[in-house]
């Protein structure tokens, strides 16, 4: 069974959960050379199974990026929960976020034995493709092993929704990477509900908006087992 296969189902799903505590990343140099990359690698682990006769298995690997806005001025707001739930899986999964490529903060590790590279596009919500795109090529990722995470304006505050694919939903950041990767549609997106603007305000302003501390007061960790529970 695929990781993808065990993860999300043939229709969406829906399930509440309340919101992370932050991770602060800092930001680094973005316009630094990329020296120290050389050319495409698979990005591959392989491992041991049970009958010695099947061989090894090699995982192929996921790309786990949240979308948001880089800098201390959005952190912690509405707009950046994708960001939030990549910093929880780099710190549950003891993955270092120290690296710079492609217009992107990233670490590089494993969810159980399953190879992952989390991701936090630093080219600002609206250009996220900018980066995912070429990090996806570099590393051969299949279009079916790239997970978005995003925020969700359409879905009740908490509530999260898996898909395998889908459209744009009138989110920017999601609509870049999909021009980015072509038009391609056909990857996994996990969208988490931030809840609509209240009254006559501002959809730029509640984006931007910081959650309160009681939208903030337990963890988020038992979504994240629905993507190691199998390998691909």
């Amino acid at each position: 069974m695929s990781l993808l296969a065990a993860a999300i189902p043939s229709t969406s799903s829906h399930f509440s959960a309340p919101f992370l505590p932050s991770f602060h990343m800092p930001r680094k140099n973005l316009t630094a050379p990329l020296h120290r990359i050389r050319r495409p690698r698979p990005f591959t682990v392989v491992s041991s199974v049970p009958d010695p006769a099947a061989g090894p298995v090699e995982y192929t690997p996921w790309l786990i990026a949240g979308l948001g806005n880089p800098g201390n001025k959005y952190y912690g707001t509405r707009h950046n929960v994708g960001f939030e739930m990549v910093d929880r899986i780099a710190a549950e999964e003891g993955i270092t976020m120290n690296t710079i490529q492609s217009k992107s903060l990233l670490g590089i590790g494993s969810i159980g034995e399953v190879p992952v590279l989390v991701v936090k596009p630093q080219s600002y919500m609206n250009y996220s493709g900018e980066a995912i795109g070429p990090l996806a090529a570099y590393y051969q990722v299949p279009l079916r092993h790239i997970l978005l995470i995003y925020d969700d304006t359409s879905l009740p505050n908490g509530v999260l929704r898996l898909q395998k694919k889908g459209g744009h939903g009138r989110h920017n950041g999601l609509q870049n990477v999909i021009e980015h990767l072509d038009g391609r549609r056909e990857f996994p997106r996990l969208s988490i509900g931030i809840g609509s603007p209240p009254g006559k305000m501002d959809p730029r302003a509640f984006l931007l908006q910081k959650f309160s501390s009681e939208e903030r007061v337990q963890e988020l960790t038992s979504s994240m087992n629905l993507f190691v529970n199998q390998y691909s």
